[in-house]
């Protein structure tokens, strides 16, 4: 497995601006009010943060020698949960960002409410992606030097935990 490129993350978050920007323009030309995440949202991005790192300090241990030894699926399962929340915090962060910038662009000042939980949710995700780029580093090996595994050596650092 190879780890997340910023390639992917900007891509990720360039797409969800469009959709973000996009979807309040369509509400608002339909004469419907602009969208506005749920204050929840931003609270429950930074528990995913949170879990992730929490479940990947386990597997850092284990390939460090300083715990017992961890089911190779559980590994990959956990490094695979942090790249699927490294794009979902890129792509929601994108989100956010459009709606923000859709509001801003408007000749209206917009109430401070609805712009508190879009700038709380740009954050929670900024904050999700930075989590999650740090749970797959946890989950990543060093290379030995009796691997013989093709690829393992490529650019981006070592495998993920098997």
């Amino acid at each position: 497995m190879r780890r997340t490129s910023p390639a992917v993350l900007a891509i990720a978050a360039v797409l969800g601006v469009g959709v973000g920007f996009l979807a309040d323009q369509v509400l608002t030309a339909s004469g419907n009010a602009t969208f506005t995440p749920m204050p929840t949202l931003p609270i429950l991005l930074a528990l995913l943060g949170a879990l992730v790192i929490a479940l990947a300090i386990p597997i850092r241990r284990a390939t460090r020698g300083r715990a017992a030894p961890v089911d190779p699926f559980r590994a990959v399962r956990i490094a695979m949960l942090a790249k699927a929340a490294s794009i979902v915090g890129a792509a929601v962060g994108g989100i956010a960002v459009g709606l923000l910038l859709f509001l801003l662009t408007r000749p209206v000042i917009p109430s401070v409410g609805s712009m508190g939980t879009i700038i709380a949710t740009i954050v929670a995700c900024a904050a999700l992606v930075a989590a999650a780029l740090v749970a797959e580093n946890l989950c990543t090996i060093r290379k030995d030097d009796d691997d013989d595994q093709p690829g393992a050596g490529e650019p981006g650092g070592g495998t993920v935990a098997r």
